[in-house]
């Protein structure tokens, strides 16, 4: 596979995770500065690991939702929590239940502000009970 079929395959599947929406709003926001970054991304964690086969995309939201919780990447964390409500069937339970374990191994702090964080993206989409 060449670069350009990488970048392609990782932009269809960077559309699937995140949505049309945020991809579009993303991609405006290239410059001449970032424009590097945002293909390099697309071809790399979309076209490389994203597509892989050994684990579903359900599994690979909850490793990404996990990851970016426990590194305290707090914009990525709720990126990937309203494309985890929005795009991929999951539920606030769902979120709720990747906090709670999460809890446990990145510690309570941790886990306190992802649900701070959580709850913000659930209130903007207006799915919140």
């Amino acid at each position: 596979m060449d670069e350009k079929d990488r970048y392609d395959k990782g932009m269809t599947q960077r559309r699937k995770v995140l949505g049309n929406a945020w991809v579009d709003a993303a991609n405006a926001k290239k410059t001449a500065f970032n424009s590097e970054f945002q293909e390099f991304i697309t071809r790399a964690a979309w076209g490389e690991i994203w597509t892989r086969p050994h684990y579903d995309e359900r599994t690979r939201r909850i490793l990404v939702i996990g990851t970016m919780l426990a590194l305290d990447k707090w914009d990525e964390f709720r990126m990937h929590v309203r494309a985890a409500l929005a795009e991929g069937g999951f539920s606030e339970d769902d979120i709720k239940e990747i906090i709670m374990q999460q809890a446990i191994y990145c510690g309570v702090p941790a886990a306190n502000h992802a649900f701070k964080e959580a709850a913000a993206v659930i209130a903007e989409l207006g799915q919140a009970k």
